[in-house]
Protein backbone atom coordinates (compact mmCIF):
# COMPACT_ATOMS: atom_id res chain seq x y z
CA UNK A 1 0.00 0.00 0.00
CA UNK A 2 1.09 3.67 -1.50
CA UNK A 3 1.82 5.99 1.54
CA UNK A 4 -0.27 9.11 1.81
CA UNK A 5 2.68 11.14 1.27
CA UNK A 6 3.51 8.97 -2.01
CA UNK A 7 0.04 9.57 -3.02
CA UNK A 8 0.41 13.47 -3.13
CA UNK A 9 3.96 13.08 -4.90
CA UNK A 10 2.19 11.43 -7.83
CA UNK A 11 -0.91 13.50 -7.72
CA UNK A 12 1.07 16.89 -8.30
CA UNK A 13 3.31 14.91 -10.84
CA UNK A 14 0.23 13.90 -12.66
CA UNK A 15 -0.80 17.58 -12.52
CA UNK A 16 2.37 19.06 -14.16
CA UNK A 17 2.85 16.33 -16.78
CA UNK A 18 -1.00 17.80 -18.05
CA UNK A 19 -3.54 15.16 -16.13
CA UNK A 20 -5.86 15.16 -13.96
CA UNK A 21 -5.79 12.75 -10.70
CA UNK A 22 -8.80 10.69 -10.13
CA UNK A 23 -11.28 12.45 -8.12
CA UNK A 24 -13.11 10.06 -6.25
CA UNK A 25 -16.83 9.52 -6.99
CA UNK A 26 -19.43 10.65 -4.76
CA UNK A 27 -22.95 9.09 -3.80
CA UNK A 28 -26.15 10.53 -4.39
CA UNK A 29 -26.21 12.55 -1.09
CA UNK A 30 -24.45 15.11 -1.17
CA UNK A 31 -24.58 16.56 2.82
CA UNK A 32 -23.89 12.87 3.50
CA UNK A 33 -20.85 12.76 1.21
CA UNK A 34 -19.56 15.88 1.91
CA UNK A 35 -19.46 14.89 5.90
CA UNK A 36 -17.91 11.50 5.06
CA UNK A 37 -15.15 13.79 2.61
CA UNK A 38 -14.36 15.90 5.55
CA UNK A 39 -13.82 13.10 8.20
CA UNK A 40 -11.81 10.93 5.44
CA UNK A 41 -9.71 14.32 5.20
CA UNK A 42 -9.32 15.51 9.01
CA UNK A 43 -8.17 11.36 9.35
CA UNK A 44 -5.13 12.35 7.60
CA UNK A 45 -3.68 14.32 10.05
CA UNK A 46 -1.92 14.50 13.00
CA UNK A 47 -4.03 16.75 14.80
CA UNK A 48 -7.72 18.46 14.44
CA UNK A 49 -8.16 20.32 11.34
CA UNK A 50 -10.87 23.08 11.55
CA UNK A 51 -13.51 21.99 8.88
CA UNK A 52 -14.06 25.62 7.81
CA UNK A 53 -10.41 25.51 5.90
CA UNK A 54 -10.60 22.86 4.08
CA UNK A 55 -11.50 21.80 0.26
CA UNK A 56 -13.80 19.08 -0.94
CA UNK A 57 -12.46 16.93 -3.73
CA UNK A 58 -16.09 18.56 -5.55
CA UNK A 59 -17.64 22.04 -4.95
CA UNK A 60 -20.55 22.86 -7.15
CA UNK A 61 -20.68 26.48 -7.70
CA UNK A 62 -22.66 29.36 -10.20
CA UNK A 63 -19.52 28.44 -12.69
CA UNK A 64 -19.80 24.87 -12.58
CA UNK A 65 -18.13 21.75 -10.55
CA UNK A 66 -14.80 22.69 -9.50
CA UNK A 67 -12.41 19.46 -9.38
CA UNK A 68 -9.80 19.29 -7.11
CA UNK A 69 -7.77 16.46 -5.34
CA UNK A 70 -6.55 17.15 -1.79
CA UNK A 71 -6.94 20.99 -2.38
CA UNK A 72 -5.04 20.76 -5.48
CA UNK A 73 -7.22 21.78 -8.54
CA UNK A 74 -7.05 20.06 -11.72
CA UNK A 75 -6.50 21.49 -14.68
CA UNK A 76 -9.95 21.62 -15.79
CA UNK A 77 -10.80 24.08 -12.83
CA UNK A 78 -7.61 25.65 -13.10
CA UNK A 79 -8.64 27.15 -16.77
CA UNK A 80 -12.63 27.66 -15.35
CA UNK A 81 -11.67 30.25 -12.50
CA UNK A 82 -8.92 31.59 -14.55
CA UNK A 83 -11.49 32.25 -17.01
CA UNK A 84 -14.07 33.47 -14.52
CA UNK A 85 -11.70 35.86 -12.88
CA UNK A 86 -10.76 37.91 -16.23
CA UNK A 87 -14.43 37.84 -16.93
CA UNK A 88 -14.91 39.28 -13.55
CA UNK A 89 -11.65 41.80 -13.86
CA UNK A 90 -13.42 42.92 -17.03
CA UNK A 91 -16.68 44.25 -15.90
CA UNK A 92 -14.68 45.60 -12.88
CA UNK A 93 -12.98 47.73 -15.37
CA UNK A 94 -15.78 48.95 -17.61
CA UNK A 95 -17.73 49.97 -14.20
CA UNK A 96 -14.92 51.89 -12.63
CA UNK A 97 -13.43 52.67 -15.87
CA UNK A 98 -16.34 54.68 -16.94
CA UNK A 99 -14.88 57.83 -15.87
CA UNK A 100 -12.39 57.93 -17.64
CA UNK A 101 -13.49 56.89 -20.83
CA UNK A 102 -16.43 59.13 -20.55
CA UNK A 103 -14.22 62.27 -20.67
CA UNK A 104 -11.87 60.18 -23.15
CA UNK A 105 -15.24 60.00 -25.12
CA UNK A 106 -15.79 64.07 -24.34
CA UNK A 107 -12.36 64.67 -25.46
CA UNK A 108 -12.94 62.93 -28.89
CA UNK A 109 -16.40 64.89 -29.49
CA UNK A 110 -14.34 67.88 -28.84
CA UNK A 111 -11.77 67.10 -31.14
CA UNK A 112 -14.33 65.50 -34.16
CA UNK A 113 -15.60 69.05 -33.68
CA UNK A 114 -12.45 71.07 -34.18
CA UNK A 115 -11.28 71.88 -30.47
CA UNK A 116 -7.75 70.83 -30.53
CA UNK A 117 -6.16 73.76 -28.69
CA UNK A 118 -6.62 75.80 -25.79
CA UNK A 119 -8.28 79.03 -27.42
CA UNK A 120 -10.55 77.10 -29.05
CA UNK A 121 -13.91 76.51 -27.42
CA UNK A 122 -17.47 74.63 -28.21
CA UNK A 123 -20.30 77.06 -27.59
CA UNK A 124 -23.98 76.38 -27.91
CA UNK A 125 -24.89 79.31 -29.32
CA UNK A 126 -28.85 78.43 -29.80
CA UNK A 127 -28.41 76.25 -26.30
CA UNK A 128 -27.83 71.97 -27.14
CA UNK A 129 -30.59 70.59 -28.93
CA UNK A 130 -30.97 66.44 -29.59
CA UNK A 131 -28.40 66.40 -32.33
CA UNK A 132 -25.19 65.80 -30.42
CA UNK A 133 -24.96 62.96 -28.11
CA UNK A 134 -23.92 64.19 -25.24
CA UNK A 135 -24.89 62.97 -21.58
CA UNK A 136 -28.10 64.43 -20.29
CA UNK A 137 -27.27 68.03 -21.35
CA UNK A 138 -29.87 70.88 -20.41
CA UNK A 139 -31.99 72.96 -22.73
CA UNK A 140 -31.36 76.04 -20.35
CA UNK A 141 -28.29 77.23 -20.44
CA UNK A 142 -25.69 78.03 -23.45
CA UNK A 143 -22.74 76.01 -22.83
CA UNK A 144 -18.98 76.58 -23.60
CA UNK A 145 -16.91 73.43 -23.65
CA UNK A 146 -13.41 73.55 -24.25
CA UNK A 147 -10.13 70.60 -23.20
CA UNK A 148 -7.01 71.75 -21.79
CA UNK A 149 -3.90 69.75 -22.55
CA UNK A 150 -1.18 70.24 -19.89
CA UNK A 151 1.48 67.89 -21.57
CA UNK A 152 1.11 69.38 -24.94
CA UNK A 153 0.59 72.97 -23.82
CA UNK A 154 2.10 73.10 -19.92
CA UNK A 155 0.27 75.77 -17.63
CA UNK A 156 -3.11 77.32 -19.04
CA UNK A 157 -4.42 80.38 -18.33
CA UNK A 158 -8.27 80.70 -17.71
CA UNK A 159 -9.53 84.07 -18.18
CA UNK A 160 -13.41 84.27 -16.45
CA UNK A 161 -15.66 87.02 -17.52
CA UNK A 162 -17.80 88.72 -14.63
CA UNK A 163 -21.11 87.14 -14.86
CA UNK A 164 -20.30 83.97 -15.60
CA UNK A 165 -22.61 81.09 -14.57
CA UNK A 166 -21.28 77.96 -13.17
CA UNK A 167 -18.02 76.59 -14.31
CA UNK A 168 -16.21 73.89 -13.59
CA UNK A 169 -12.60 72.00 -14.66
CA UNK A 170 -12.21 68.23 -14.52
CA UNK A 171 -9.30 65.94 -14.40
CA UNK A 172 -8.83 63.21 -17.23
CA UNK A 173 -11.21 60.54 -14.38
CA UNK A 174 -13.87 63.13 -14.05
CA UNK A 175 -12.50 64.11 -10.66
CA UNK A 176 -12.84 67.71 -9.55
CA UNK A 177 -9.61 70.63 -10.11
CA UNK A 178 -11.78 73.99 -9.73
CA UNK A 179 -15.06 75.98 -9.69
CA UNK A 180 -15.53 79.16 -11.70
CA UNK A 181 -18.11 80.93 -12.10
CA UNK A 182 -20.02 82.38 -8.97
CA UNK A 183 -19.78 78.83 -7.48
CA UNK A 184 -15.62 79.66 -7.70
CA UNK A 185 -13.18 81.42 -6.31
CA UNK A 186 -14.59 84.29 -8.07
CA UNK A 187 -17.81 84.64 -6.88
CA UNK A 188 -19.10 85.62 -10.19
CA UNK A 189 -16.77 88.73 -10.07
CA UNK A 190 -14.94 86.97 -13.35
CA UNK A 191 -10.97 86.36 -12.68
CA UNK A 192 -7.86 84.44 -14.03
CA UNK A 193 -7.61 80.70 -13.39
CA UNK A 194 -3.84 79.20 -13.87
CA UNK A 195 -4.19 75.52 -14.36
CA UNK A 196 -1.17 73.63 -13.29
CA UNK A 197 -0.12 70.13 -14.98
CA UNK A 198 0.50 67.26 -12.58
CA UNK A 199 4.07 67.26 -13.24
CA UNK A 200 4.42 71.34 -12.46
CA UNK A 201 7.08 71.92 -8.69
CA UNK A 202 8.13 75.19 -10.03
CA UNK A 203 6.66 78.25 -7.68
CA UNK A 204 3.10 79.12 -9.31
CA UNK A 205 3.03 83.20 -10.72
CA UNK A 206 0.98 85.48 -8.23
CA UNK A 207 -2.23 86.93 -10.05
CA UNK A 208 -4.18 84.02 -10.35
CA UNK A 209 -6.61 81.32 -9.11
CA UNK A 210 -4.57 78.30 -9.04
CA UNK A 211 -5.16 75.25 -9.13
CA UNK A 212 -3.24 71.78 -9.92
CA UNK A 213 -4.54 68.67 -11.43
CA UNK A 214 -3.85 65.35 -11.05
CA UNK A 215 -3.78 64.31 -15.38
CA UNK A 216 -2.36 66.09 -18.30
CA UNK A 217 -5.87 66.23 -19.84
CA UNK A 218 -8.65 68.06 -18.44
CA UNK A 219 -12.57 69.21 -19.45
CA UNK A 220 -13.49 73.04 -18.98
CA UNK A 221 -17.41 73.40 -19.25
CA UNK A 222 -18.87 77.04 -18.76
CA UNK A 223 -22.46 77.93 -18.46
CA UNK A 224 -24.09 81.38 -19.16
CA UNK A 225 -27.88 81.80 -17.87
CA UNK A 226 -30.41 83.07 -20.33
CA UNK A 227 -31.88 86.77 -20.06
CA UNK A 228 -35.63 86.93 -20.92
CA UNK A 229 -35.98 83.40 -22.56
CA UNK A 230 -32.65 84.76 -25.06
CA UNK A 231 -28.82 83.14 -25.42
CA UNK A 232 -27.63 86.80 -26.70
CA UNK A 233 -26.40 88.08 -23.05
CA UNK A 234 -24.84 85.12 -22.47
CA UNK A 235 -23.16 84.61 -25.82
CA UNK A 236 -21.34 88.19 -25.97
CA UNK A 237 -20.48 87.78 -22.31
CA UNK A 238 -18.27 84.52 -23.34
CA UNK A 239 -17.27 85.94 -26.93
CA UNK A 240 -15.58 89.55 -25.72
CA UNK A 241 -14.79 88.37 -22.21
CA UNK A 242 -13.62 84.54 -22.39
CA UNK A 243 -9.50 84.04 -22.90
CA UNK A 244 -7.68 80.69 -22.72
CA UNK A 245 -4.14 80.42 -23.83
CA UNK A 246 -0.81 78.97 -22.39
CA UNK A 247 0.59 80.81 -19.73
CA UNK A 248 4.13 80.86 -21.91
CA UNK A 249 1.78 83.09 -24.44
CA UNK A 250 0.45 85.19 -21.76
CA UNK A 251 1.95 88.40 -23.52
CA UNK A 252 0.58 87.61 -26.46
CA UNK A 253 -2.23 85.21 -26.13
CA UNK A 254 -3.73 84.01 -29.29
CA UNK A 255 -7.47 84.88 -30.32
CA UNK A 256 -10.37 82.99 -29.02
CA UNK A 257 -11.86 80.92 -31.74
CA UNK A 258 -15.96 79.88 -30.42
CA UNK A 259 -17.21 76.88 -32.69
CA UNK A 260 -21.08 76.40 -32.82
CA UNK A 261 -22.35 73.35 -31.65
CA UNK A 262 -25.98 74.27 -31.89
CA UNK A 263 -27.66 71.85 -34.32
CA UNK A 264 -23.99 69.55 -34.79
CA UNK A 265 -24.41 65.90 -34.51
CA UNK A 266 -21.83 64.18 -33.16
CA UNK A 267 -20.65 62.34 -30.24
CA UNK A 268 -18.92 62.78 -26.88
CA UNK A 269 -20.33 58.92 -25.12
CA UNK A 270 -18.02 56.57 -24.50
CA UNK A 271 -18.20 52.80 -26.23
CA UNK A 272 -20.58 50.15 -24.18
CA UNK A 273 -18.54 47.55 -27.16
CA UNK A 274 -15.24 46.34 -26.58
CA UNK A 275 -14.02 49.34 -27.65
CA UNK A 276 -14.25 50.31 -24.44
CA UNK A 277 -11.17 48.99 -23.26
CA UNK A 278 -9.35 50.69 -26.18
CA UNK A 279 -10.21 54.13 -25.46
CA UNK A 280 -9.57 53.35 -21.45
CA UNK A 281 -6.06 51.91 -22.55
CA UNK A 282 -5.56 55.50 -24.51
CA UNK A 283 -5.99 57.13 -21.61
CA UNK A 284 -4.18 54.94 -19.38
CA UNK A 285 -0.96 55.59 -21.68
CA UNK A 286 -1.05 59.19 -21.72
CA UNK A 287 -1.32 60.14 -18.14
CA UNK A 288 1.44 59.93 -15.74
CA UNK A 289 1.46 56.95 -13.29
CA UNK A 290 0.89 58.62 -10.41
CA UNK A 291 -2.84 59.62 -12.14
CA UNK A 292 -4.92 56.50 -10.24
CA UNK A 293 -3.98 54.77 -7.36
CA UNK A 294 -2.13 51.72 -7.43
CA UNK A 295 -4.94 49.41 -6.61
CA UNK A 296 -7.10 50.40 -9.67
CA UNK A 297 -4.34 50.49 -11.89
CA UNK A 298 -3.72 46.99 -10.78
CA UNK A 299 -7.20 46.32 -11.95
CA UNK A 300 -7.03 47.74 -15.46
CA UNK A 301 -3.35 45.74 -15.58
CA UNK A 302 -4.89 42.50 -14.47
CA UNK A 303 -6.66 42.37 -18.22
CA UNK A 304 -3.88 43.96 -20.10
CA UNK A 305 -4.30 47.89 -19.91
CA UNK A 306 -0.85 49.19 -18.78
CA UNK A 307 1.18 52.21 -18.97
CA UNK A 308 3.76 51.87 -21.68
CA UNK A 309 2.21 48.39 -22.80
CA UNK A 310 0.24 47.73 -26.15
CA UNK A 311 -3.12 46.12 -25.39
CA UNK A 312 -3.34 42.70 -27.26
CA UNK A 313 -5.11 40.33 -25.66
CA UNK A 314 -5.25 37.24 -27.35
CA UNK A 315 -8.15 35.41 -28.60
CA UNK A 316 -9.49 33.81 -25.47
CA UNK A 317 -9.06 37.31 -23.66
CA UNK A 318 -10.70 39.30 -26.70
CA UNK A 319 -13.51 36.86 -26.08
CA UNK A 320 -13.99 37.08 -22.59
CA UNK A 321 -13.91 40.81 -22.49
CA UNK A 322 -16.29 40.92 -25.19
CA UNK A 323 -18.73 39.30 -22.61
CA UNK A 324 -17.25 41.00 -20.24
CA UNK A 325 -18.08 44.42 -21.60
CA UNK A 326 -21.87 43.21 -22.60
CA UNK A 327 -22.68 42.27 -18.57
CA UNK A 328 -20.58 45.43 -17.41
CA UNK A 329 -22.79 47.78 -19.69
CA UNK A 330 -26.04 45.73 -18.31
CA UNK A 331 -24.79 45.91 -14.88
CA UNK A 332 -24.35 50.01 -15.58
CA UNK A 333 -27.66 50.31 -16.95
CA UNK A 334 -29.39 48.27 -13.92
CA UNK A 335 -27.69 50.65 -11.34
CA UNK A 336 -28.67 53.61 -13.00
CA UNK A 337 -31.90 52.86 -13.88
CA UNK A 338 -33.10 50.39 -11.10
CA UNK A 339 -30.99 51.56 -7.91
CA UNK A 340 -31.04 49.03 -5.35
CA UNK A 341 -30.04 52.13 -3.03
CA UNK A 342 -32.83 52.87 -0.10
CA UNK A 343 -31.04 56.91 -0.76
CA UNK A 344 -31.79 57.02 -4.28
CA UNK A 345 -35.74 58.31 -3.67
CA UNK A 346 -35.77 61.54 -3.13
CA UNK A 347 -39.13 61.49 -1.47
CA UNK A 348 -40.86 58.52 0.98
CA UNK A 349 -42.82 57.95 -1.92
CA UNK A 350 -43.45 58.04 -5.70
CA UNK A 351 -40.77 57.56 -8.56
CA UNK A 352 -38.45 60.57 -8.16
CA UNK A 353 -34.51 59.49 -7.59
CA UNK A 354 -31.85 61.18 -7.54
CA UNK A 355 -28.73 60.42 -9.70
CA UNK A 356 -26.12 61.60 -7.22
CA UNK A 357 -26.28 59.08 -3.78
CA UNK A 358 -23.76 59.70 -1.02
CA UNK A 359 -23.41 63.19 -0.60
CA UNK A 360 -19.74 63.10 -1.93
CA UNK A 361 -18.00 64.25 -5.12
CA UNK A 362 -15.21 62.06 -3.61
CA UNK A 363 -17.25 58.99 -4.19
CA UNK A 364 -16.82 57.99 -0.50
CA UNK A 365 -19.36 56.39 1.81
CA UNK A 366 -20.79 57.20 5.32
CA UNK A 367 -17.75 59.68 5.32
CA UNK A 368 -15.63 57.14 4.23
CA UNK A 369 -16.60 54.11 6.48
CA UNK A 370 -17.87 52.97 3.48
CA UNK A 371 -15.04 53.40 1.38
CA UNK A 372 -15.57 54.56 -2.59
CA UNK A 373 -19.13 54.16 -2.96
CA UNK A 374 -18.76 52.29 -6.27
CA UNK A 375 -21.81 52.30 -7.01
CA UNK A 376 -22.79 55.78 -6.80
CA UNK A 377 -20.01 56.60 -8.95
CA UNK A 378 -21.02 54.39 -11.67
CA UNK A 379 -24.96 55.77 -11.51
CA UNK A 380 -23.79 59.24 -11.73
CA UNK A 381 -21.03 59.13 -14.36
CA UNK A 382 -23.17 56.68 -17.05
CA UNK A 383 -26.05 59.14 -16.97
CA UNK A 384 -23.96 62.42 -16.31
CA UNK A 385 -21.00 64.68 -16.57
CA UNK A 386 -19.48 67.23 -14.35
CA UNK A 387 -18.12 66.60 -10.48
CA UNK A 388 -17.77 69.65 -8.73
CA UNK A 389 -18.34 70.39 -4.75
CA UNK A 390 -21.22 72.32 -5.60
CA UNK A 391 -23.20 68.70 -5.95
CA UNK A 392 -23.20 68.31 -2.29
CA UNK A 393 -23.76 71.77 -0.78
CA UNK A 394 -27.55 72.53 -0.10
CA UNK A 395 -27.39 76.13 -1.40
CA UNK A 396 -30.70 77.48 -1.27
CA UNK A 397 -31.65 80.23 -3.76
CA UNK A 398 -27.87 79.01 -5.68
CA UNK A 399 -27.48 76.66 -8.20
CA UNK A 400 -29.31 74.04 -9.37
CA UNK A 401 -30.80 70.54 -7.97
CA UNK A 402 -32.41 67.72 -10.16
CA UNK A 403 -34.19 64.88 -9.88
CA UNK A 404 -35.26 61.51 -12.26
CA UNK A 405 -37.97 59.58 -13.85
CA UNK A 406 -38.38 56.71 -15.43
CA UNK A 407 -41.25 54.94 -14.51
CA UNK A 408 -44.46 55.88 -14.08
CA UNK A 409 -46.56 55.86 -10.76
CA UNK A 410 -47.40 52.45 -10.96
CA UNK A 411 -43.29 51.64 -10.81
CA UNK A 412 -43.67 50.91 -15.23
CA UNK A 413 -41.34 52.25 -17.60
CA UNK A 414 -42.40 55.07 -19.57
CA UNK A 415 -42.83 54.24 -23.50
CA UNK A 416 -42.67 56.37 -26.72
CA UNK A 417 -46.03 54.73 -27.73
CA UNK A 418 -48.51 55.39 -24.77
CA UNK A 419 -49.46 58.52 -23.51
CA UNK A 420 -48.95 60.22 -20.25
CA UNK A 421 -49.52 63.47 -17.78
CA UNK A 422 -47.39 64.80 -15.38
CA UNK A 423 -48.61 67.49 -12.55
CA UNK A 424 -46.29 70.44 -11.62
CA UNK A 425 -47.31 71.62 -8.09
CA UNK A 426 -48.27 75.31 -7.65
CA UNK A 427 -45.05 77.30 -6.48
CA UNK A 428 -42.46 75.69 -7.64
CA UNK A 429 -39.70 76.03 -5.01
CA UNK A 430 -37.42 78.14 -7.43
CA UNK A 431 -35.71 81.44 -7.00
CA UNK A 432 -34.79 81.62 -11.31
CA UNK A 433 -37.20 78.73 -13.32
CA UNK A 434 -37.54 74.81 -13.80
CA UNK A 435 -37.14 72.87 -16.71
CA UNK A 436 -38.31 69.17 -17.38
CA UNK A 437 -35.95 67.55 -20.68
CA UNK A 438 -36.98 64.01 -21.95
CA UNK A 439 -33.80 61.64 -22.61
CA UNK A 440 -33.53 58.57 -24.79
CA UNK A 441 -32.28 55.28 -22.33
CA UNK A 442 -30.18 54.21 -24.98
CA UNK A 443 -27.86 56.97 -25.42
CA UNK A 444 -28.68 58.68 -22.21
CA UNK A 445 -28.55 62.02 -24.46
CA UNK A 446 -31.49 64.17 -25.37
CA UNK A 447 -34.43 62.44 -26.79
CA UNK A 448 -34.40 63.11 -31.00
CA UNK A 449 -38.37 64.39 -32.06
CA UNK A 450 -39.34 66.51 -33.98
CA UNK A 451 -38.80 68.69 -31.09
CA UNK A 452 -35.31 70.73 -31.12
CA UNK A 453 -35.24 70.80 -27.36
CA UNK A 454 -37.22 68.26 -26.18
CA UNK A 455 -37.76 70.41 -23.06
CA UNK A 456 -40.12 73.03 -21.16
CA UNK A 457 -38.93 75.66 -19.22
CA UNK A 458 -41.20 77.95 -16.58
CA UNK A 459 -38.86 80.81 -18.31
CA UNK A 460 -38.67 79.77 -21.50
CA UNK A 461 -41.73 78.44 -23.06
CA UNK A 462 -45.25 79.71 -22.81
CA UNK A 463 -46.71 76.64 -20.71
CA UNK A 464 -50.78 77.53 -19.62
CA UNK A 465 -51.20 77.31 -16.08
CA UNK A 466 -54.04 74.84 -14.07
CA UNK A 467 -56.94 77.42 -12.27
CA UNK A 468 -54.92 76.01 -8.80
CA UNK A 469 -51.47 77.81 -10.40
CA UNK A 470 -50.01 73.84 -11.46
CA UNK A 471 -49.18 73.09 -14.38
CA UNK A 472 -50.18 70.08 -16.40
CA UNK A 473 -47.83 68.37 -18.92
CA UNK A 474 -48.53 66.15 -21.55
CA UNK A 475 -46.46 63.39 -23.27
CA UNK A 476 -47.18 61.25 -26.31
CA UNK A 477 -46.04 60.33 -29.78
CA UNK A 478 -48.89 63.07 -31.20
CA UNK A 479 -50.27 66.84 -29.41
CA UNK A 480 -53.59 65.40 -27.39
CA UNK A 481 -53.34 68.39 -25.25
CA UNK A 482 -56.34 70.95 -24.83
CA UNK A 483 -56.20 73.47 -27.21
CA UNK A 484 -55.22 75.82 -24.95
CA UNK A 485 -52.24 74.13 -23.56
CA UNK A 486 -50.44 73.30 -26.67
CA UNK A 487 -47.18 74.33 -25.61
CA UNK A 488 -47.80 71.96 -22.44
CA UNK A 489 -46.85 68.80 -25.01
CA UNK A 490 -43.64 66.75 -25.35
CA UNK A 491 -43.01 64.49 -28.02
CA UNK A 492 -41.97 60.53 -27.44
CA UNK A 493 -41.30 58.34 -29.88
CA UNK A 494 -43.41 55.27 -30.26
CA UNK A 495 -41.85 51.64 -28.96
CA UNK A 496 -38.93 53.84 -27.33
CA UNK A 497 -37.83 54.28 -23.92
CA UNK A 498 -37.15 57.75 -22.56
CA UNK A 499 -37.14 59.02 -18.92
CA UNK A 500 -37.01 62.90 -17.73
CA UNK A 501 -34.61 65.07 -15.44
CA UNK A 502 -36.69 68.10 -13.52
CA UNK A 503 -34.68 70.45 -13.04
CA UNK A 504 -34.59 73.62 -10.14
CA UNK A 505 -32.52 76.29 -10.93
CA UNK A 506 -32.29 78.42 -7.31
CA UNK A 507 -33.79 75.77 -5.23
CA UNK A 508 -35.22 76.60 -2.27
CA UNK A 509 -36.35 75.72 1.37
CA UNK A 510 -39.09 73.25 0.06
CA UNK A 511 -37.33 71.58 -2.28
CA UNK A 512 -34.70 70.40 0.54
CA UNK A 513 -37.17 69.39 3.31
CA UNK A 514 -39.41 67.84 0.81
CA UNK A 515 -42.40 69.93 2.08
CA UNK A 516 -43.30 70.48 -2.52
CA UNK A 517 -43.19 67.28 -4.47
CA UNK A 518 -43.64 66.54 -7.95
CA UNK A 519 -46.58 64.64 -9.29
CA UNK A 520 -46.18 61.04 -10.90
CA UNK A 521 -46.29 60.24 -14.38
CA UNK A 522 -49.85 59.44 -15.52
CA UNK A 523 -51.01 56.80 -17.96
CA UNK A 524 -53.92 57.95 -19.92
CA UNK A 525 -55.97 55.14 -21.20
Amino acid sequence: MKSKLTLGIMAIILINCGENPEVPATESNPEQNSAAEIKEIQSRYNTEIPEKILTLNEVDTRIGKLEFFDGLPTRETVARVYDNLDHIRGIETFLSGIPATSIEGIRLGMQEMGVAEPNQVLIFNDLMDSNPLFLTGNTSTVYVSGILDLQKHGPVVVEVPAGSGPGTVNDAFFRFVVDMGFPGPDRGKGGKYLILPPDYDAEAPEGYFVAKSTSYINWLILRGFLVDGKTDAANKMYREGLKIYPLKDKANPPAMTFIDGSTKSFNTIHANTYDFYGELSEVIHREPVSFLDPELRGLFASIGIEKDKAFTPDERMKEILEDAVAVGNATARAIAFESREDEANIFPSGHWESGFLGGSYQWLKNEGKGGRYLDARTRFFYMATVNTPAMVLKMVGLGSQYALSARDKDGDYLYGHEKYTLNIPANVPVKDFWSVVLYDPQTRSELQTSQSLPSVSSKRTALTENEDGSVTLYFGPENFAPEDKRNNWLQTIPHKGWFVLFRLYGPLEPWFDKTWQPGEFELVE
